[in-house]
């Protein structure tokens, strides 16, 4: 029997599912996947996921790619100051997207949407497309992390900011006018924008919860041999390096912490591991006991070794997959508050969740102590990955996805 058509739009190539906004989007393709034949339009706005295009000819009935180039990105996201947009849609805007998104829609009489990532709503908000099934996931209030970003800001920096969290915050709105169903990475994200909706509109809006891939993330698994992991003990952050909220904060942990943890912990290792690390992240190297990876072949060897997993973030919104897939291989964990937003496991004898800077060095020091414990070969003294079985898995959390393109809109969130 023939699947239904359905276009999936995503800001960045959905693949490989290495950084947290394309496992997200990944996931959510290959669902769809099960139902849909899915046309996918997305920008590939890093050269090395260009190998991996063919890959996603496994989950597409089509798709189109299109490369784009941060700078000209950039030169055109200024122009929303001379039209009233927030940057972000300009950005993302290209005419040869726009076309091949109205061509594939005609010719595929396509009349179901599934659009990730509020940037490419541009595409699909014109009344022409007023009669189709439209879904978004905003996966996460983008405009408060604006506001925050703003106020760590002064002078022109901040206006910035706040102008750009203002226009997009009224963007966000018009969209879950729009569109049939606003989708967010929690109930707590769902919850902060349906506090400005209109009750009319509150219905629209809905927590999907992040997964992880469990037989990835296994602690029992076989990893690849990664010569940068340190061979003495040491404490990893994880995450893509250009992003400005992981940037801020190893800037904040390297800054505040290490140098409490270095007094106990002479010989200790804070190893940094994502691709693309900025120009900030690379100086950070230069320090005593710290190790600047950039992109490496598989990150869990550096989890899987790790005394403990930190995820010290000033600036966060959403479930942050770095803290998943450390819980999933059974690590012990320190992160801020803002970290473990979303996820809701309690403070235990492996989750420290601390914003004071001396304790956060004490907790990280307690699992440097601890030596061997908590290592691949002796999971069982954690129990975080109990609670990723019972709450996180892929199938669990987007078990709800089938239901949003049924007729009666119905609706069930498994969270």
């Amino acid at each position: 029997m023939k699947k239904p058509s359905l276009l999936f739009l995503a800001h960045r190539i959905p693949f490989p599912p290495n950084k947290g906004d394309k496992i997200r989007s990944f996931n959510m393709l290959k669902k769809l996947g099960e139902q849909f034949d899915v046309h996918l339009g997305c920008f590939i706005d890093d050269p090395f996921d260009q190998q991996f295009v063919a890959e996603l000819n496994k989950y597409c009935k089509s798709l189109y790619c299109l490369k784009q180039n941060k700078l000209l990105a950039k030169v055109k996201g200024l122009s929303g100051f001379i039209n009233a947009k927030p940057i972000t849609l300009p950005y993302y805007f290209n005419r040869k997207m726009q076309l091949w998104v109205d061509a594939i829609i005609a010719e595929q009489q396509i009349g179901k949407i599934f659009i990730y990532s509020s940037s490419m709503a541009q595409y699909c908000q014109q009344s022409k497309f007023n009669s189709l099934e439209r879904v978004i996931d905003f996966v996460d209030v983008d405009s408060d992390k604006w506001r925050q970003y703003a106020e760590k800001k002064t002078g022109i920096a901040r206006w910035f900011y706040t102008r750009e969290q203002q226009l997009l915050a009224k963007f966000e709105d018009e969209i879950c006018l729009l569109f049939n169903h606003s989708l967010f990475v929690s109930a707590d994200e769902a919850e902060l924008f349906k506090e400005r909706q209109p009750k009319a509109l509150q219905s629209k809006v809905k927590g999907l919860l992040n997964g992880v891939d469990i037989k990835y993330f296994d602690p029992n698994g076989q990893f690849d041999h990664e010569p940068l992991v340190p061979k003495v003990p040491f404490i990893c952050f994880t995450g893509a390096m250009d992003y400005w909220a992981n940037v801020d904060a190893v800037i904040w942990f390297n800054q505040f912490v290490w140098p409490l943890i270095l007094k106990q912990q002479p010989d200790a290792i804070f190893c940094i591991v994502g691709g693309n690390p900025s120009a900030e992240v690379q100086a950070l190297a230069r320090q005593k006991g710290v190790l600047v990876t950039g992109r490496v072949k598989d990150v869990r060897p550096f989890i899987g070794k790790a005394d403990c997993i930190v995820a010290p973030l000033q600036i966060a919104r959403g479930i942050q997959n770095k803290v998943l897939e450390a819980m999933s291989l059974n690590k012990a964990i320190v992160v801020t508050s803002m970290a473990m937003a979303g996820i809701n496991a309690r403070r235990s004898a492996d989750i420290d969740i601390v914003d004071d800077c001396q304790v956060f060095a004490d907790c990280c020091i307690k699992h440097l102590e601890q030596g061997q414990a908590l290592a691949v070969d002796n999971v069982d003294n954690c129990d975080n990955r109990a609670w990723i079985m019972h709450h996180f898995t892929w199938q669990q959390t987007l078990a709800p996805l089938n239901q949003l393109f049924q007729q009666d809109g119905a609706f069930n969130e498994n969270i």
